[in-house]
């Protein structure tokens, strides 16, 4: 998200640029605060939650299927924390574990080091972890929802039927 572009013109350029592909993961929403961005956010936190619901709703009418946030801690605290939300959550925690760092917000994905190594990788990469067991990674990916949130959004028809 970036916070000095309107999210109706960012929502018009993912849809130009990102094939909805019915065999793709869901979209991911990074929310964040672009600290080292030339832009600096003096939006209320009324027109950043708008701002959010304007581009989950595009990502989600384009793709059929609804996005991941990503956020870390900040940007959690500041506008996110006690908002009720039905997408996937993705948490930035190097420090500790998401539930001592994010106030009953359960997570889909953990992002928990950006100091990894992966075989084959030159140089630090980010390392995440799936909250649930394979068998749910696998309604995740053939139904497009979370498995915790599968049969509240299934019955309005945000959910791929499970085969």
């Amino acid at each position: 998200m970036y916070w000095c572009r309107p999210a109706d013109q960012q929502v018009a350029w993912f849809a130009s640029n990102v094939p909805a592909e019915p065999d793709a993961l869901p979209p991911v929403l990074d929310l964040e605060w672009n600290n080292s961005s030339q832009c600096r956010p003096t939006l209320s936190r009324a027109e950043v939650l708008e701002k959010v619901r304007i581009m989950l709703e595009g990502m989600e009418a384009h793709t059929s299927k609804v996005p991941i946030i990503y956020t870390d801690i900040n940007f959690h605290r500041d506008i996110l924390e006690g908002v009720p939300l039905d997408n996937p959550m993705w948490l930035r925690s190097v420090a500790a574990e998401p539930r001592e760092r994010y106030r009953d917000r359960a997570f889909a994905f953990w992002q928990y080091t950006q100091t990894g190594t992966v075989p084959g990788i030159q140089g630090d990469v980010d390392r995440n972890a799936w909250y649930g067991s394979e068998a749910e990674w696998i309604q995740f990916f053939m139904t497009g929802c979370e498995p915790r949130s599968f049969q509240r959004l299934a019955v309005q028809g945000r959910c791929a039927a499970l085969k």
